[in-house]
């Protein structure tokens, strides 16, 4: 399409790179915005890794086992992939960055100062942020001149108010960026904008995969949200432990000599859902075990299920009420049960789910004469980077309901 520009968007994790191809442009009176390609690839760091990419239809294009690969192969070999389907040259990259630290509260383009700066944070997510520099650092090597820019998960919440914001330390920690900062930022944003103005009044949206959080909003402005400082925060997740008493860690530290890394694996790695069931942090497999019996997979799931539903019940109170509850992620999207299960005791907040709908996945669950609207949106966080990506670059216009 003649006047449209070509824009990458990856998501980097620490074991896998996820890429989305559009092509953007004007529209009549608002972007022109095509999907053209997705893929991944998966196992970086983990021995065998694999490669796959599927066309706008759906259409396998690439598939492939990739050696021992790393992020500087897996991204060159992603660019091979791209270029063998002959599809639009890359004009624009856009990166999600987990991260923003205190100095960076929408999207930039990605300078060396940029990138200097996002080193010092390093360590208010240390899972996520090596990752996303060393996949910067390889495509301005491959693809020098491409303009990159940085998509902070972060920035969303940048205009809660200081009393979600703060932590209750001592004042100077927070002048020095220690404070609240939640994540899934791109997906909140989404969200809101999917809805359009359905997403007016009290909001509580509840992304949730192996990383799980929530946000409320009025009207559109954040009010508060579950995650904290770093994306360890919140109820309890896959691999992650969320909020927890912090004697419990100095205990670990003085009684059973762990130190920062073992901490680290602990409450990253291995605990939430994982550590509960004692198998496995997915979903999908915890729910089928759930059915047969299993007993510490069943309490993971009730655990996961009880701690969210306090938090729903939390974010009700900071907004006065509830009008909208909102599933999204993996498994908001797609686990019946869970939301069901979330649900159960929320009915003083109008909170009533129709099974048949919630059974069959539907756009809006809720029983018809509930007072609080239930829907699922499902989660396009790469569009986001996509539409951000375009407007740093180009100088395009977000489209309506797209930022909040």
């Amino acid at each position: 399409m003649a006047g449209t520009q070509t824009v990458l968007c990856i998501n980097s994790g620490s074991s896998s790179l996820k890429f989305d191809l559009y092509e953007m442009g004007p529209g009549d009176g608002d972007l022109h915005e095509e999907f053209l390609a997705r893929g991944a690839v998966e196992g970086i760091g983990q021995g065998e890794g694999r490669l796959w990419f599927v066309d706008a239809a759906g259409e396998p294009f690439a598939e492939c086992a990739l050696d021992d690969v790393q992020h500087e192969p897996a991204i060159k070999a992603a660019l091979l992939a791209l270029s063998d389907k002959d599809l639009p040259s890359i004009e624009a990259i856009g990166h999600r960055v987990v991260h923003g630290g205190p100095n960076h509260l929408g999207p930039e383009l990605i300078t060396e100062e940029l990138i200097e700066d996002l080193r010092e944070h390093t360590a208010w997510a240390p899972l996520h942020m090596p990752a996303a520099l060393r996949v910067i650092h390889s495509l301005d090597v491959q693809r020098p001149g491409i303009p990159q820019v940085a998509c902070f998960d972060t920035g969303f919440h940048a205009r809660m108010p200081e009393v979600a914001r703060r932590l209750p330390l001592p004042r100077r920690l927070y002048d020095e960026g220690i404070h609240k900062y939640g994540f899934h930022g791109l997906s909140y944003e989404y969200v809101l904008g999917a809805l359009g103005e359905q997403a007016r009044g009290r909001v509580v949206m509840a992304h949730l995969g192996n990383g799980a959080s929530m946000a409320a909003c009025l009207d559109g402005r954040p009010l508060e949200t579950t995650m904290g400082m770093t994306p360890l925060g919140g109820f309890m997740m896959g691999t992650r432990c969320g909020d927890m008493d912090p004697g419990v860690l100095l205990y670990m530290v003085r009684e059973r000599g762990y130190d920062d890394r073992t901490l680290e694996r602990l409450l990253d790695k291995e605990s939430g859902l994982r550590g509960v069931s004692g198998e496995t942090a997915d979903m999908e497999t915890l729910l089928d075990l759930r059915a047969a019996g299993h007993p510490a997979a069943t309490q993971a799931v009730e655990m996961f299920c009880y701690q969210a539903r306090k938090t729903i019940g939390a974010l009700a109170a900071v907004l006065g009420g509830l009008d909208l509850l909102v599933f999204t992620g993996g498994i908001g999207e797609n686990a019946a049960p869970v939301r069901a299960l979330m649900c159960e005791g929320l009915e003083h907040l109008g909170v009533v789910i129709d099974p048949a709908k919630n059974e069959a996945g539907a756009g809006l669950v809720s029983a018809a004469n509930a007072a609080c609207a239930v829907r699922i949106v499902h989660a396009n966080e790469e569009l986001m980077i996509a539409r951000h990506t375009y407007s740093v670059v180009f100088g395009a216009r977000q489209p309506e309901g797209g930022s909040p």
